[in-house]
């Protein structure tokens, strides 16, 4: 076997363990010299490659059967005069079209391929230069690439699909919380626990600290708290010990109770959760859960120990 012919052979047996469809479904557009048409009529004519060609003659006829037909690919006869590959292809992927699409010419490769490859096209032949077996090779490679363009889409819409879902059941945590926190207020009027006794002493804080629920809270304090979850989303607790401390601290000063630095936490964590975009939120929404509940603790803490003081003064 001489090397031409052992070549041609690798090429067709890629192509036949390529992804191509066992029946291909091919359009050749060719004007009346009829450029590349031997060369696709012997892809056809080899049975074992299964391919049905059909035949459109002008630019139009192309682009109505695309409107209503799937093409496995499309071949086009370049013909300056007669049939423009270039202006062919840009209707062609204008229209919205991704199927293969092969240019069959005699031009100038240097010149002319790169002008169809802006075009859309995926591969540019000189048709005095390829075989039938080398015109496989490229249609197989072009299918390829179809394929995993459709699998991206289909991956990136999936994910875009689960991420979307994975915002709205944050979303519904949350407002769940809320609604919870909101009941067990109301089930506890008229009762005082531990930090509502603590509160009793700072009661009389000047004008800013919270007194009549989340929207009374410094702004300063809540966008200081959403840093701190931020912060913590990335870095954990270790490195937040401190901050912890301090932000319950300040909380303690504002006169702020468990039910409000909670609503505060739900607030900042849902606007968070709305603003990750593409991002997932579920993360969030966990990390975030273990955060409150170590501020929760160094604020009981810090009410404890305002109590103790104001017992020891008493």
């Amino acid at each position: 076997m001489n090397p031409t012919t052992a070549h041609e052979s690798n090429l067709s047996d890629a192509a036949v363990r390529g992804p191509l469809p066992p029946r291909l479904r091919l359009l050749l557009v060719c004007g009346p010299r009829r450029v590349g048409a031997w060369q696709v009529e012997s892809l056809v004519a080899d049975r074992t490659r299964g391919a049905v060609l059909e035949v459109a003659t002008e630019a139009s006829a192309c682009l109505a059967r695309l409107r209503d037909e799937v093409f496995d690919a499309i071949f086009i006869g370049h013909e300056p005069d007669e049939l423009d590959a270039v202006e062919l292809t840009e209707a062609i992927r204008a229209s919205g079209c991704e199927d293969p699409l092969l240019v069959l010419h005699h031009e100038d490769p240097t010149t002319f391929a790169a002008a169809l490859c802006d075009a859309g096209v995926d591969a540019a032949l000189d048709v005095a230069a390829i075989s039938t077996e080398v015109l496989v090779w490229h249609l197989t490679r072009a299918s390829e690439r179809v394929q995993l363009i459709r699998e991206n889409r289909r991956h990136a819409e999936s994910q875009r699909q689960r991420l979307e879902l994975e915002h709205d059941e944050a979303n519904r945590l949350l407002d769940q919380q809320r609604t919870i926190l909101v009941d067990l207020e109301r089930a506890l009027v008229g009762s005082s626990d531990l930090l509502g006794a603590a509160q009793d002493d700072t009661a009389r804080q000047p004008s800013g600290a919270a007194s009549n629920g989340l929207n009374n809270l410094p702004a300063e304090l809540v966008d200081h708290y959403g840093e701190l979850v931020r912060a913590y989303v990335v870095m954990g607790s270790g490195n937040l010990a401190t901050e912890m401390r301090q932000l319950a601290e300040l909380l303690v000063a504002a006169g702020v109770s468990s039910h409000e630095a909670m609503m505060m936490h739900l607030d900042v964590v849902q606007r968070l959760v709305r603003g990750r975009g593409s991002r997932s939120a579920r993360h969030l929404v966990s990390r975030g859960e273990l955060l409150i509940l170590e501020i929760m603790v160094h604020l009981v803490e810090g009410y404890r120990s305002r109590l103790a003081s104001r017992d020891e003064r008493l």
